[in-house]
């Protein structure tokens, strides 16, 4: 039985738009509803969703869910049209249920998609063509198809998994015994009378899918490389597949231009190089002393858990995608570790933590549980948020996203609620503040924004509840709310105080290198030749003339020099690069050269931050990937 239109209106207001329901203007069936139509169809699990047309967000209404109903003209055009698309924009005829109703007096278009059978998925508009025609749900938002969703939705097809695939310039040479020995050696320590240890190598390989029969011959698959291949294999196959450690002073990514970061690289077979990372990561960390009563001796620990930077980085290595050629960055900073790996999370964010694991790479994935490196049940953001709160630190956070594709896990090292936070919340507001409250306040200070997922994170909680949480801190302004609907989060309000008790800065997240510099007069396009004045003039040589369209390579190298000569905002290089607009350069180069480490955020913490400014790595070079 559908819903109705006065349901569905409900709980817009309540929880504003989900992952199931979404409200369109809708005068006309333009592209955006048939994303959605589309998004609705293919998201596996999900159960279809429902479009309200005729009902938009309230654009005058800034501190509230508040939703308007506009009213459809001629529903009965519209649903004609509708049916029309459906039958014929997809590579397979849709049929969505349609009815009409009244809301406010108004007449309204209530629209339920289903779920697509398994087998006639990937559901995508011809036009666009696959993987980008594909379209996912993914929390309130339609998202183009990836690579990576396309082995996802053909699972009803039993379609072969990347990791399973034969590289074309690969061959056994590239294999390294020691890598193999290294296995074995594991695997030998958990079950010494496991049948597979007295196998030959190429046996072995062959049963883990690490090779495979191609005219008559083993050769390499991706897993075989990435577990077992030599340095020079992992350098020649996968030349940006490393990890690197990332020292930064200070909380923010660039806080000195003079003394930006060092970088350890790591190149290794996959259980060397989650050793050597682990290793690194544990002995870099600032220790803690401790001298147990009757001990002789101190003893070290590290500021986050063994176990949890362990999970941390075997996660990352597990489920990144290797499709992308990306280096897994693992920045340290003075309050906080990042683990930043290519390819956003195949398990919806809401259920990051819950039982049940979907692999991007089975194969490794079987591999490195069959030598108790990993856990196959999805049980490791469970263990890693258990262990965190256990040692009274702050839950750690998870971002997935497809623009940039990437997955970021963030793990502050501060101990939560101390004498000096308890001394410091108690200078905020006389009025009474709860546990998670408190946990949001001390994360803001610590990342300066929060979001609505980031509040269920970190304190486990509903999107209700953190919604009606967050608004009350903004209330008593200690927070201050940003943005609207889906991409709303909240920056310290103006009774925020630091914990010195002064006033919070006006923007204190992730930062760029000179807040002063980031709201002048060019931020919003402002005049072009004044802001070409301040460039050196080797720079605006290279500067294509308005309307023309050069390289992709050149635009981009220039890109990389600019945001190495200082950092800049999407809006200021348009205006440099002849008054481009703005939105398909961050779509076309900024966010695709951010995930391949040619430029970075200013501000981590919040990538849709409207202070939001690019700048290059130093090492960063227009032909290749992220920093080293």
């Amino acid at each position: 039985m559908m819903r109705t239109a006065e349901d569905l209106m409900q709980e817009l207001v309540a929880l504003d738009e989900s992952h199931r329901i979404e409200a369109k203007k809708a005068r006309q069936i333009d592209r955006s509803v048939m994303e959605t139509i589309c998004a609705f169809a293919n998201e596996p699990g999900l159960g279809g969703g429902y479009l309200l047309l005729g009902v938009s967000r309230d654009a005058q209404d800034l501190f509230s869910n508040a939703y308007q109903v506009d009213g459809i003209d001629n529903p009965d055009k519209l649903q004609s049209d509708l049916a029309s698309q459906c039958a014929g924009v997809f590579n397979r005829p849709l049929r969505p249920r349609v009815s009409v109703e009244e809301l406010n007096g108004k007449a309204v278009v209530v629209v339920y998609v289903p779920e697509a059978a398994p087998t006639e998925k990937p559901i995508y508009l011809q036009n666009l063509g696959l993987p980008r025609g594909a379209f996912r749900r993914v929390g309130p938002t339609d998202q183009e198809g990836t690579e990576d969703d396309l082995v996802a939705l053909y699972a009803g097809h039993q379609l072969e998994t990347f990791d399973g695939a034969l590289l074309p310039d690969a061959a056994m040479a590239d294999i390294d015994p020691v890598a193999i020995d290294d296995y074995r050696q594991q695997r030998r320590a958990i079950n010494p009378d496991a049948e597979e240890l007295t196998w030959s190598n190429d046996d072995l390989l062959l049963a883990l899918g690490c090779v495979r029969r191609d005219s008559g011959q083993l050769r390499p698959t991706v897993a075989g490389i990435v577990l077992f291949g030599s340095t020079m294999a992992l350098r020649r196959c996968f030349p940006m597949m490393r990890i690197d450690y990332i020292r930064v002073p200070g909380r923010k990514w660039v806080e000195n231009p003079d003394h930006r970061f060092d970088t350890l690289e790591i190149r290794a077979p996959l259980f060397a190089a989650i050793r050597r990372a682990t290793n690194t990561v544990r002995d870099e960390l600032i220790q803690s002393f401790s001298l147990p009563e009757g001990a002789l001796a101190r003893e070290d620990e590290p500021t986050l858990p063994l176990r949890v930077i362990r999970e941390a980085i075997v996660n990352a290595v597990m489920h990144r995608s290797y499709r992308i050629h990306g280096a897994i960055q693992i920045i340290r900073y003075a309050n906080r570790l990042e683990i930043r790996n290519p390819g956003h999370s195949i398990k919806a964010e809401e259920q990051l933590g819950e039982p049940g694991s979907e692999a991007r790479n089975p194969r490794i994935a079987a591999v490195l549980h069959e030598v108790n490196i990993a856990e196959t049940k999805g049980s490791g953001i469970r263990a890693m948020r258990e262990l965190m709160l256990a040692q009274d630190l702050l839950p750690p956070t998870f971002e997935s996203s497809r623009r940039p594709d990437q997955f970021v896990a963030t793990f502050l090292f501060h101990h939560f609620l101390g004498p000096e936070d308890v001394d410091w919340l108690r200078h905020l507001t006389r009025e009474p503040i709860s546990d998670e409250e408190s946990r949001a306040l001390v994360f803001v200070r610590e990342l300066g924004a929060i979001d609505n997922a980031t509040y269920r994170a970190i304190n486990r909680t509903d999107t209700l509840n953190a919604s009606s949480h967050l608004r009350r801190l903004r209330d008593l302004d200690l927070l201050e709310m940003k943005g609207a609907g889906s991409r709303t989060y909240y920056v310290p309000g103006p009774q925020f105080v630091t914990s010195h008790g002064a006033p919070a800065p006006e923007v204190a997240s992730g930062g760029s290198n000179s807040h002063q510099g980031a709201r002048h007069s060019h931020e919003s396009g402002g005049d072009r030749h004044q802001l070409l004045a301040t460039i050196p003039p080797q720079l605006v040589g290279r500067i294509p003339p308005a309307g023309s369209k050069p390289r992709r390579d050149i635009m981009r190298a220039l890109i990389v020099d600019l945001c190495r000569w200082r950092s800049l905002s999407a809006r200021e290089l348009a205006g440099i690069l002849g008054g481009r607009e703005h939105k398909p350069l961050v779509r076309d180069y900024l966010t695709p050269m951010v995930a391949e480490g040619l430029l970075a955020y200013t501000i981590s913490a919040m990538e849709n931050h409207p202070d939001q400014r690019y700048i290059a790595p130093a090492e960063a070079t227009s032909s290749g990937g992220a920093a080293s």
